[in-house]
């Protein structure tokens, strides 16, 4: 009876062994699984914010090149208006000139 009794002890401490080893083997299975889903959504986040990286930057050259054609058209307006001031002023200097030079001829 005690022999019996032993027996049984012994076999449920050998079923109790391999739940647990089987336990521990999915215990690893998961942590491995979760690592490889860890180390996927990282990569995935990495191209999505070199993704998101080179749409800013294209955006931001974008926006660059139109206020850089903006400056280049204003520049050219202002020249242009410069440019009238100046013929125009040069003209009324040339009559003023030859204004005085008549005027004091007359004298």
């Amino acid at each position: 009876m005690a022999d019996e009794t032993l027996k049984r002890l012994l076999d449920a401490e050998a079923r109790a062994e391999q739940v647990i080893a089987r336990a521990d083997e999915e215990r690893q299975t998961i942590v491995e699984q979760a690592r490889q889903e860890a180390n996927a959504a990282e990569q995935h986040h990495a191209k999505r914010v070199a993704e998101i990286h080179a749409a800013f930057q294209a955006q931001a050259e974008q926006r660059a090149q139109q206020t850089i054609a903006e400056l280049q058209r204003r520049y050219a307006e202002h020249t242009l208006a410069l440019r009238a001031s100046a013929e125009q002023r040069e003209v009324q200097a040339i009559d003023e000139a030859l204004a005085l030079l008549s005027g004091s001829g007359k004298s």
